[in-house]
């Protein structure tokens, strides 16, 4: 498994990034076959540091997990309990999932844009144009999945949201977490 262990503006020693190479190696291992690369993220909010980490499974999926904690350490295995409580559940489906598929999942690259808050210190002025600022453009990738795939995908990684390509008829559809708890599905095509 290739890794990227970084800090953003923390100065992180070797000590902490064979500890996290070992820790990884064994939650994933433990539920997930292959994975292939590992992307942990150190930084400092206030007094706390902050941890992100990002796993991509050979089969396309990827499982994250985000933690705070005074010291690095404890940070760090805050996220790699969360992350091996997400594998755990979802374990038999992904064994499952690894053996139904033959090929890795399909991506289809898309373009993704961060638009500019439409906040005015000023209610009452007009905008002086309907069209959004674009801050930010970026490339991400569409996953080609079954429903329950993005389902469970949605829920490994953390995400409110999930935009996929529907395997069956290939069209873009979408499963969000609702208010009530419930898991909604967007699908436009008709039948």
């Amino acid at each position: 498994m290739r890794y990227q262990i970084s800090g953003k503006q923390i100065d992180i020693g070797d000590a902490l990034q064979v500890h996290v190479k070992d820790s990884l190696n064994s939650v994933v291992g433990k539920y997930a076959e292959r994975p292939t690369d590992a992307t942990v993220i150190f930084s400092k909010s206030g007094a706390e540091f902050v941890c992100e980490t990002t796993v991509h499974l050979s089969t396309g999926m990827t499982a994250s997990a985000k933690a705070s904690a005074h010291e690095i350490y404890a940070a760090f295995e805050k996220t790699a309990d969360k992350m091996e409580k997400q594998l755990r559940r979802y374990k038999r489906r992904l064994k499952d999932h690894h053996r139904e598929r033959t090929q890795p999942i399909d991506v289809m690259q898309a373009a993704s844009y961060i638009l500019a808050s439409s906040e005015s210190h000023d209610e009452d002025a007009e905008p002086e144009s309907l069209q959004p600022i674009i801050v930010a453009e970026m490339e991400t990738k569409v996953p080609s999945l079954s429903v329950g795939e993005a389902v469970m995908q949605m829920e490994i990684s953390g995400a409110p949201l999930l935009v996929f390509r529907n395997e069956k008829h290939d069209g873009v559809n979408v499963v969000y977490r609702r208010d009530d708890g419930n898991v909604g599905w967007i699908d436009p095509t008709l039948d």
